[in-house]
């Protein structure tokens, strides 16, 4: 079976040399000329709120990140693949449970002081330890180093370490800086470091007003070259303007208050590719478009509609997702066939999910007992014209089997914080894998003991089950079996509504460029530059 990205064992096992990236090259592999100095203003949809790689799980965190902290790998431009980050080379030993890899020379952090392998193996060990992401590493016996070179000891060969070590939550933090913070325990100190940390990433944050904007000024001890060999980053300044509304973003845009935007409504991408001053980017992604369903039993003391398999798939059947896509992306997306996107390491997706049929969900609905319907509440953005028009689709849509949807817009904070909880009903949602394997995204949507599959309660034993056994399984075809296996589960049993795939919509003034957005969502701003 041929899938997208396949980590053979010799790809995984077989060793790679000294990779010495001399000059260092982002993945874009930027080469052209560009304007050093000066600062591009870039508007977000909404503002991050803890910018620690271990404890997050957010894009609005994860996406700014990856501009302050580095990981010992990263991916490459396809985001198929690693190359070297903080780590110029690695080998495998003791029948693939040992990984040494050497630290490139001469990084230090933005303030000055030099990486330190005590500060990887700090950081490591405390990301297998902790926070939404621990899984990754779950095969991570124990870490040590000294120099420059960092050991990883495994409990089982892990087909999934190399493309961990290029995730987010591996981003390495100074060790010293942390533990002298302010707290008593260390969560408390990684909170206080967090507001104002300090990485080997191209930009260092110096600014942050909650809800309004923050500043990431350029790390003047950043390790990565251009393909010229000249120092990166080339902006002095990254200032991230926070712009709930959709429509107030494009007219700040388009007004030159801004030099870029994420998130470009779908149903304005045309409008911007015939604007002469803008250039309306859509980067191929893994991201895929849902509604969560809230599946537990009950829902503040009554009894939940949305816990019964049956009315999950009978709404999936009475939206139109063909509709649903010509309506919200202008006919840029595409179904879903999985929970996972196609472009996803052992994605099996034979069709699309749940084609419409209003006589077939009739029929589920009645078999449930709900055969006159019921109310149902779905938390979206404010100002979110991609959510709106979704939710105003499958709001019609659903009355055909008697579901009454009440949308309740709220903030991003509002809406994260509840769904933290699992006090939601339904929630719109999107994904963007951060690693090239399957093992991220099962692990929230599907993995029950990580976060109760997507805070939604769903539970499926032998789901958890497959996803344990495939952590420790090195053979691509049965890997590729057992992933099989979790999607038919996962599927069947509809824990969300499938809507579609879709590229990244960006947007840029015509003399902004170099930013990169790759497949696994990461916002590279380090080749970014602005003409003025």
């Amino acid at each position: 079976m041929t899938h997208p990205f396949e980590l053979t064992r010799r790809a995984l096992f077989g060793g790679f040399a000294a990779l010495a990236v001399a000059p260092a090259v982002l993945p874009g592999g930027v080469a052209q000329a560009a304007t050093r100095g000066g600062r591009m203003v870039y508007g977000r949809y909404a503002d991050s709120q803890f910018l620690d790689p271990v404890l997050n799980d957010a894009n609005t965190d994860i996406w700014v990140l990856t501009n302050l902290f580095d990981t010992l790998l990263q991916p490459t431009a396809d985001g198929k693949g690693v190359e070297p980050g903080l780590a110029t080379a690695w080998n495998w030993s003791d029948g693939n449970k040992t990984l040494t890899l050497t630290l490139r020379p001469g990084v230090q952090f933005a303030d000055g002081a030099a990486l330190r392998a005590e500060d990887v193996v700090w950081s490591l060990e405390r990301a297998r330890k902790g926070g939404p992401w621990r899984s990754l590493l779950s095969s991570v016996s124990g870490v040590e180093g000294s120099g420059d070179t960092v050991t990883v000891h495994l409990n089982n060969p892990d087909a999934t370490l190399l493309a961990a070590l290029a995730t987010f939550n591996t981003g390495i933090l100074p060790q010293r800086l942390v533990e002298a913070a302010a707290g008593a325990t260390l969560d408390d100190k990684v909170k206080a470091f967090a507001e104002k940390p300090i990485g080997t990433g191209p930009f260092v944050m110096t600014e942050w007003r909650r809800g309004q904007a923050m500043v990431l000024r350029r790390n003047p001890n950043h390790w990565r070259k251009d393909a010229q060999g000249q120092a990166l980053p080339y902006l002095d300044e990254l200032r991230f303007e926070i712009v709930p509304d959709d429509a107030t973003r494009l007219l700040k845009l388009k007004a030159g208050e801004l030099d870029g935007t994420e998130f470009i409504p779908y149903a304005r991408v045309k409008e911007l590719q015939a604007d002469p001053n803008i250039r309306m980017e859509l980067w191929p992604s893994t991201r895929v478009r849902y509604l969560t369903f809230n599946c537990r039993p009950e829902y503040n003391g009554a009894k939940n509609p949305l816990s019964d398999q049956r009315v999950r798939q009978a709404m999936n059947m009475a939206v139109n997702k063909d509709a649903v896509i010509a309506i919200t992306t202008q006919g840029l997306g595409k179904p879903m066939r999985s929970f996972m996107s196609a472009t996803t390491p052992l994605f099996y997706g034979p069709s699309p999910l749940y084609p419409y049929d209003i006589a077939k969900a009739k029929a589920l609905m009645t078999e449930a007992g709900y055969g006159s319907g019921f109310e149902v509440s779905c938390m979206a953005l404010s100002g979110n014209q991609d959510d709106a028009n979704d939710l105003t689709a499958v709001q019609q849509m659903l009355t055909a089997i008697g579901v009454r949807l009440r949308i309740e817009l709220l903030d991003s904070a509002t809406r994260t914080a509840r769904y933290n909880k699992g006090d939601f009903q339904m929630r719109t949602a999107a994904w963007t894998n951060d690693i090239s394997d399957p093992a991220q995204i099962t692990s929230y949507f599907a993995y029950f003991p990580n976060i109760e599959s997507l805070h939604s309660g769903f539970h499926d034993p032998r789901i958890d089950e497959l996803f344990v056994a495939s952590g420790k399984e090195t053979d691509n075809e049965k890997r590729a079996a057992q992933y099989r296996e979790i999607q038919e589960h996962y599927n069947a049993a509809a824990p969300i509504l499938y809507l579609y795939e879709t590229p990244y919509p960006v947007a840029f003034r015509k003399n902004a460029q170099g930013f990169v957005q790759i497949p696994l969502g990461n916002n590279i701003f380090a080749a970014a530059s602005v003409e003025r």
